[in-house]
């Protein structure tokens, strides 16, 4: 493939808003000519550049009207948490309002203010960004949807038509507390453990699960292709016989926000480190958003933004001071503690063997960090790959049907528009470790890879019909969602042929990115019963030592309120329902299916009458206690208490050009990677890597590949 830069086309100087607001006589001139346009999206210029004012509120008013403009459906009710400028205007809780942000208009960076920030200086962070981002791959890319066939499922179909941009970024790092970010990396390899344990109780899986896999076909799917290959039910013992015997390779993701906690933790060494973490971020502990063990992205364009937000906080250290100190306020609170001593004390006084020195290192350090994803992620397919190649290195050559190096087979959707992360990664992959990789879609491979049945080995035609290529390792980019399976869910007739790749590479002897195990263990329901008293603690048993038992503490201490709508459901559970249907508490929670990728969640009054439209109410005993009865469809549903992070300011970029500034909200997310042996033993296990997202206030959704979230980086404090 070749890679062609996008070309840089967001000169101040070619801007139409700029200038139209600056030469009112082209404005009338221009009036005419929009009266027989047909281009909306020239008159949607037109109309803004008529209202563009140098005020920020005024700038906010502006971009709301031409939200309003481009989405019939957008709210025109103001929400709660919107008292902020550009994308907070508008319902948080109407799903309709968000379809505008994958394409909003941009703004001029001279046509918007930001506290703090001179207009010149934007300008120049501006240009820094997208000259940073052109020259380090910071870019996402563009195809021609108009030359693809909907049909085609070859990767490499139309690369002529290819071209790449500015990934969606946040221009400056964010505020965050270092010792939550310490936490965070400190939570990475429990985590990776407990995936592990999970997917290996298959009565655990089968019995949580048990209610989901009727109502959603997906994931009762995955469950039955596990019972299948790794339970030996309905196809014998012999069916999964290589997948057993395979090394297991996770590259997890755990996601987390800052929550205001009024009620501080204590009690044992890890409540001290809680309570510590409150106090250097005005009592806002670290919760789970969830946990992704299934194509983890964005950790080679996370790095990058890191490295960019570094340059520009110590480039442009004296323009942007009065910027980020204003944001290390409003997440830190007072000056109290600003060095960290208070916090630093308080966790070098906790005497736990749950803390190491990576909890407590560098605390009090300020600044952008550096990601170290792009050394640590490919570093753990490679432990996995020389495990493989020394397992199954034939000596005798008779006995194999490959000549060539063994590959890493990526598996990747076949209009994927993230290409470039995934790239970062293969290329690191060749110039750290010379480990070739190969990239097709579940249609491609279904077509192009077989599965010798005695060996397990999985093997493909190179494209010279000479040799075969043997995969080592699968590392998958798809099948993390209905989508990726277009086919349908039909294998027994032959033309569900994405679920028939996918058993294919899961009964072969190659190391799997996720086996079928860990992409269960991530779905919301076991997350959900997980935070029930005493679960955790079955995975990490007390007699077998006391690292087991702080790793379990530590880990609770991430949980954030998880309730069941399922038949499991308890007295706790329905106390959430109750506070939600009778008490007005929408706000307080989220409804969340089992999805990936951002854009199915419920909130507000999506969410009262997801619920009451699948509840049945009646008197109880109690006139003042009705009686709630939950209807099986709620099963694949879990209900989430809300997190309420605190809010700064940010100026995000998307398309390459400023989308707006205002207060946002942001989710850090801590890559961990594990590798475990087909007995079972651990082989590799640590913290990898991070990245942080960032979204206006009122916007619900945050995945930044689904165009709700920018990337960004913390700025530790």
């Amino acid at each position: 493939m070749i890679f062609r830069p996008a070309p840089y086309c967001n000169s101040r100087r070619g801007s139409s808003s700029s200038h139209l607001s600056r030469l009112p006589v082209i404005v009338f001139l221009l009036a005419a000519f929009c009266c027989w346009s047909s281009s909306r999206r020239l008159t949607a210029a037109f109309s803004f550049s008529l209202r563009v004012l140098p005020s920020a509120s005024s700038t906010a008013a502006i971009y709301a009207s031409i939200r309003h403009q481009t989405s019939a459906s957008a709210s025109a009710t103001p929400s709660r948490r919107s008292t902020i400028s550009v994308q907070a205007v508008g319902s948080s809780n109407n799903h309709n309002t968000i379809t505008t942000m994958t394409s909003p208009p941009t703004l001029s960076s001279s046509a918007i203010t930001v506290p703090g920030i001179a207009t010149q200086t934007l300008s120049n962070l501006v240009e820094y960004a997208t000259s940073f981002s052109a020259a380090h791959g910071l870019q996402v890319e563009l195809r021609d949807s108009s030359s693809s066939s909907p049909t085609n499922n070859n990767i490499d179909n139309n690369t002529h038509n290819r071209g790449y941009i500015t990934a969606p970024i946040s221009l400056l790092p964010q505020a965050y507390p270092s010792l939550q970010f310490r936490m965070a990396t400190l939570l990475a390899a429990p985590f990776n453990i407990l995936v592990d344990r999970i997917s290996n109780d298959a009565t655990f899986l089968q019995e949580t699960l048990s209610d989901v896999r009727n109502l959603d076909e997906y994931t009762g799917k995955l469950l039955d292709l596990y019972e299948e290959i790794y339970c030996g039910e309905r196809r014998g013992i012999e069916w999964g016989r290589h997948a057993r015997s395979a090394d297991k390779l996770g590259i997890q993701r755990s996601d987390y926000m800052l929550h205001k906690d009024t009620t501080a933790a204590g009690g044992d060494d890890v409540g001290e480190v809680a309570t510590a973490a409150g106090s250097a971020g005005e009592h806002y502990s670290l919760k789970q958003v969830e946990l992704n063990t299934i194509a983890s992205s964005f950790a080679g364009l996370a790095s990058t933004v890191a490295k960019m937000h570094s340059f520009l906080t110590q480039r442009l250290e004296g323009e942007i001071g009065q910027f980020l100190n204003e944001n290390e306020r409003a997440v830190m609170g007072t000056e109290e503690d600003v060095d960290g001593s208070k916090t630093k004390n308080a966790i070098l006084g906790a005497s736990s063997s749950s803390l190491d020195d990576d909890c407590i290192i560098g605390i009090a350090e300020r600044g952008v960090p550096e990601s170290p994803a792009m050394s640590r992620i490919p570093s753990a397919i490679a432990v996995a790959y020389d495990r493989y190649c020394s397992r199954f290195d034939d000596t005798d050559s008779s006995t194999t049907t490959t000549s060539a190096q063994p590959i890493v087979l990526f598996v990747v959707q076949p209009k994927e528009t993230n290409t470039v992360d995934q790239r970062l990664l293969e290329f690191a992959l060749w110039n750290n470790h010379k480990i070739p990789v190969v990239r097709m879609s579940l249609a491609e491979i279904y077509e192009r890879v077989t599965l010798d049945e005695d060996s397990g080995r999985l093997t493909f035609e190179d494209g010279s019909g000479s040799s075969k290529r043997e995969v080592a390792v699968v590392y998958f980019r798809a099948g993390y969602a209905p989508t990726d399976y277009p086919s349908g869910y039909n294998t027994n007739d032959g033309t569900g042929v994405e679920w028939l790749a996918r058993e294919r590479l899961e009964r072969g002897i190659a190391t799997k990115c996720p086996c079928l195990g860990y992409h269960l263990a991530g779905t919301k329901k076991v997350q959900q019963e997980l935070a029930r008293p005493g679960v955790v603690e079955h995975f990490f048993p007390e007699n077998d030592g006391d690292d087991n038992a702080a790793a379990a503490r530590l880990i609770r201490t991430a949980f954030a309120g998880l309730y069941s709508l399922g038949a499991d459901a308890n007295d706790e559970d329905m106390r959430a329902v109750r506070e939600v249907l009778l008490h007005g508490g929408e706000g307080r929670y989220v409804l969340k299916p089992q999805r990936e990728g951002g854009g199915y969640n419920f909130y507000g009054k999506q969410l009262a009458d997801k619920l009451r439209s699948n509840c049945t109410i009646s008197n109880g005993v109690d006139e003042d206690t009705p009686v709630i009865q939950l209807s099986p469809a709620l099963s694949e549903f879990i209900l989430m208490e809300r997190l309420f992070p605190p809010q700064q300011r940010a100026i995000l970029l998307r398309n390459g050009r400023v989308e707006g500034s205002g207060m946002t909200i942001s989710e850090l997310g801590c890559f961990g990677t594990i590798v475990v042996s087909g007995e079972g033993d651990v082989i590799h296990n640590e913290y990898a890597g991070f990245l942080l997202r960032t979204k206006f206030s009122g916007v619900d959704e945050g995945g930044v590949a689904s165009g709700f979230a920018t990337l960004s980086s913390p700025y530790l404090c």
